[in-house]
């Protein structure tokens, strides 16, 4: 059966970027192990689902114009569904999938795509919350960094409660905290 798992990065007061979309806060924090462990959670992946600003941010830092082995390096050939209302860059190479409208309209093409496997909700935060509007997120799995920005892009921003989430783990990775939660609908 198909998860729908919300899978990112965050700062201790819940934002996924700055004001300007920077993770500088993220990108600068030395190195840790969280390598492997994010590497055994991309090998049950089957297809990735991200927002258009998420898919710029990558774009941009990874030079994908340039380089678009780096794609590839990151996401392997899993098909990439990027929501945005206007047209998303090209990366060559890749199965990118532009669609746009309502998250449940897309849901059987996503699943046909992920193959009984889950689906990496990359981000953002807003992009997540349409999937717990329709009852659809499954499981968070948010590894907080010790960084606290004061405003910026929110993790999640809708309310959910002890009614709804469940804390399934939460390790310690370097300087890095990363809890999973389950979602019920």
């Amino acid at each position: 059966m198909v998860r729908y798992v919300y899978c990112t990065a965050s700062t201790l007061d819940g934002f996924l970027a700055d004001d300007g979309d920077s993770l500088d806060w993220l990108l600068n924090v030395p190195a840790s192990d969280e390598a492997s462990a994010f590497a055994g959670f991309l090998d049950g992946v089957g297809a990735l689902v991200m927002g258009s600003t998420t898919f710029d941010w990558v774009h941009r830092h990874e030079k994908l114009h340039e380089h678009p082995e780096r794609w590839r390096s990151a996401y392997a050939d899993r098909p990439a569904f990027v929501f945005s209302s206007r047209q998303v860059a090209p990366v060559a190479g890749a199965d990118i999938r532009h669609v746009h409208g309502t998250v449940s309209s897309h849901l059987a093409d996503i699943e046909a795509a992920a193959a009984g496997r889950d689906v990496w909700i990359v981000g953002g935060g807003d992009l997540a919350g349409q999937f717990v509007d329709i009852g659809r997120l499954d499981r968070i799995i948010v590894t907080y960094a010790p960084a606290v920005l004061g405003s910026g892009r929110p993790l999640l921003p809708r309310r959910l409660d002890f009614t709804r989430l469940r804390v399934d783990e939460a390790v310690m990775d370097g300087p890095f905290a990363q809890v999973t939660l389950s979602v019920s609908p």
